[in-house]
């Protein structure tokens, strides 16, 4: 929240194939740089965790600063397409048809350790 209680940022996030898939991270860019994705990432996790999911996965751009590389600075990792589980693929399919291919995306994922 800012100083007049307004939301600078947001996380969606939805169990797929046993992990907690985050559909979307966003921070509003006049607070950029504060750690408010990683911090909301962070939540994400502890909502994975507390539902027994092992891991998060994302589908993002690999080649924009802001997406893959910070997401591999965070501790994700690139899946081969292998690698994918069938709900993941669906996610592609689904984001193929809405144009998001115009770059190359792919999908991550960070396995969780649990914590007592």
């Amino acid at each position: 929240m800012d100083t007049e209680d307004r939301p600078v940022g947001y996380l969606l996030v939805d169990a797929v194939d046993g992990a907690a898939h985050i559909e979307q991270v966003s921070v509003h860019p006049d607070h950029a740089r504060r750690r408010i994705g990683r911090a909301l990432i962070e939540r994400a996790a502890w909502w994975a965790r507390s539902r027994g999911l092992g891991a998060l996965t994302l589908t993002t751009y690999p080649e924009v600063p802001w997406n893959g590389p910070y997401y591999e600075r965070l501790g994700f990792s690139y899946l081969a397409a292998e690698e994918e589980t069938p709900g993941l693929r669906a996610i592609r399919k689904r984001e193929q048809a809405r144009g998001l291919d115009a770059w190359p995306r792919a999908c991550m994922r960070l396995p969780l350790l649990s914590r007592g």
